[in-house]
């Protein structure tokens, strides 16, 4: 079979899909034509911005959904406030949100304040900005992707998400892409990105 993998960094209000839900646009609706047996692999909130994985291999999504594996993701996330070295002290031990109802502690993560604004383009539309009220950015990085957990940590201790970018998957950047960008790579790129070892790609 003729594997294909693309890289795309979907853009604020759009679907992580390609089936049209309400009036909301969605993966085909971006300026690429992708073969007809490509599927994103996860997704990312309509809300929500940045790297989204496609492709039809089957081997690679369960690898990067299979809990066991763990995989590392990293976030750029404008928060509402100058979030506080205690609440980013919080996030890096894990917090307690609440997923369908139930009580979930998160898992140990990586966060870390960031003195300067990431290198990101403008989101369209931008942010609601309050001149009174500061605003910062801290980069999360997690080894598990619950319902929407990023914007539920940064609430459990006091700070709302304003904005949420998913910069990285392992070594896999967005860098320098566009909102709606689509870049096609090759699998040994994408799997020694990914950190997948070569013995067990079924090439």
């Amino acid at each position: 079979m003729n594997y294909r993998y693309f890289l795309i960094y979907k853009p604020f209000g759009m679907m992580s899909q390609f089936s049209k839900e309400g009036d909301k646009p969605t993966l085909a609706d971006l300026p690429f034509q992708f073969p007809k047996d490509i599927y994103p692999v996860g997704r990312l909130d309509a809300d929500s911005e940045g790297l989204l994985l496609l492709t039809n291999d089957s081997f690679l999504n369960n690898r990067l959904l299979n809990p066991k594996f763990r995989h590392q993701r990293t976030y750029f996330v404008q928060v509402d406030g100058q979030i506080s070295n205690e609440a980013v002290q919080k996030l890096q031990k894990g917090v307690q949100i609440s997923i369908d109802g139930k009580p979930h502690q998160t898992l140990p993560a990586k966060a870390e304040l960031l003195v300067n604004e990431p290198p990101l383009p403008p989101r369209n539309p931008p942010i609601r900005v309050r001149q009174t009220i500061p605003t910062s950015w801290v980069s999360l990085t997690l080894h598990e992707g619950k319902n929407r957990q990023v914007r539920r940590m940064t609430a459990a201790v006091g700070f709302p998400t304003l904005r949420l970018v998913r910069w990285a998957i392992e070594d896999v950047k967005i860098g320098t892409m566009q909102p709606a960008e689509v870049v096609e790579v090759e699998k040994e790129w994408l799997f020694k990105k990914l950190k997948i070892l070569s013995k067990n790609i079924p090439f």
